[in-house]
């Protein structure tokens, strides 16, 4: 079939929808269907390297220009441009797709472009735990006519659908992990050094909790040798390198913006920490689970559908800053319940692996009417 896949998010940014439509694209080429994202430009700032290319890798047409926007927060996208409208219709027109799938289908302005021009069935996938502010709740009936022009409402998480607040008969198909490619790091040799390897993944943002973290650490070398490995960047990166005490300034590593490397990142991790005050599912949990790697997460909502406590891991209050160095203790201390947690949570990323949940995605497809 031919799949139009519609986001604000795609490489060269990096995130949960990102890596959502990079895979599905993938898997869905390699069961031999034709796969287009639609996006807009955006200039790539940061540095780092993308993913490696693969033969089932999506055409990608951009149209218009993405801008950062501060929203729920963390930094989303939007797309401007004087032709965007027309462009994304003559995009859907031309291209002739047996589906069209849009991720966040209620964000400006992409989604919402393609819902208006689409003239083959519409799938939308929700992604996010959000508040919604006075601008969606002023727009809420205009937002529900969209959301009611969907032929299939998916969202990774029940969490989304709570937070959406908006009636639809969602369906709930989970994001997923490349277990083979997480399962598959390798120790990085300057971290194989002894010390207690921290791993803290994300995008630096007030909710993503790197500040809670660097605190904890504090509490934590007062009882065991660790360092903090920090993948990822963004908006607040220079702020958090700035307020690292010279005490830690050596145990405290920014590795940046990770793509390729990432798997062996978790590979020379000891544990997984994420401190997340909101989150919809949880894909770097998955990630860790894959790599056999024992798991320390906020107890909120998104993280509870996927890890469960005692089994993968621990769920600890967010804000709490000594509980966070209590856990860490405790793994670093009990080698066999960091080893028992690791060993459960490979067995729990197996069943979020990409062939299985890219397959989901497709068998719904075929419950609207489309044919392959």
């Amino acid at each position: 079939m031919r799949i139009g896949i519609v986001t604000e998010y795609y490489a060269p940014s990096i995130g949960g929808v990102q890596e959502h439509v990079r895979h599905f694209a993938r898997e869905a080429g390699r069961l031999g269907h034709a796969v287009t994202v639609v996006t807009s430009e955006m200039p790539d700032l940061r540095g780092g390297t993308e993913p490696a290319p693969d033969p089932h890798d999506p055409q990608v047409v951009r149209v218009g220009r993405s801008i950062p926007i501060y929203n729920n927060g963390g930094v989303g996208r939007v797309t401007v441009g004087p032709r965007v409208s027309s462009a994304v219709r003559e995009t859907l027109r031309d291209a002739r797709f047996d589906v069209v799938h849009v991720h966040a289908p209620l964000t400006p302005v992409l989604p919402l472009l393609a819902i208006h021009h689409a003239t083959a069935p519409v799938v939308g996938t929700f992604h996010t735990n959000w508040r919604p502010g006075l601008p969606f709740r002023l727009a809420r009936g205009i937002l529900q006519r969209y959301l009611d022009r969907l032929d299939a409402a998916l969202a990774v998480s029940r969490v989304c659908v709570g937070a959406l607040g908006l009636p639809a008969d969602f369906r709930i198909v989970p994001n997923g992990v490349d277990v083979a490619r997480f399962a598959s790091g390798r120790r990085i040799p300057r971290f194989d050094d002894g010390k207690v390897n921290l791993l803290w993944v994300g995008r630096i943002e007030r909710r993503n909790g790197l500040d809670r973290m660097l605190a904890a650490l504090e509490l934590v070398r007062r009882e065991v040798d660790a360092r903090l490995i920090v993948v990822g960047d963004g908006p607040l990166l220079a702020g958090h390198r700035a307020r690292v005490p010279a005490a830690l300034a050596r145990d405290v590593v920014f590795a940046g913006r990770v793509v390729d490397e990432r798997p062996d990142y978790y590979a020379s991790a000891d544990v997984f920490c994420a401190p997340t005050r909101i989150a919809s599912f949880g894909v770097t949990l998955l990630e860790a689970m894959a790599a056999g790697v024992p798991i320390l997460a906020s107890d909120i909502d998104g993280f509870r559908e996927v890890l469960h406590p005692g089994v993968e891991g621990e769920l600890l209050p967010a804000e709490d800053t000594s509980a966070w160095a209590a856990g860490i203790v405790k793994l670093a201390r009990d080698g066999a319940l960091a080893a028992a947690y690791g060993a459960a949570g490979r067995r729990t990323a197996a069943r979020y692996d990409w062939g299985k949940v890219a397959r989901e995605v497709l068998a719904v497809y075929r419950t609207v009417g489309v044919r392959e």
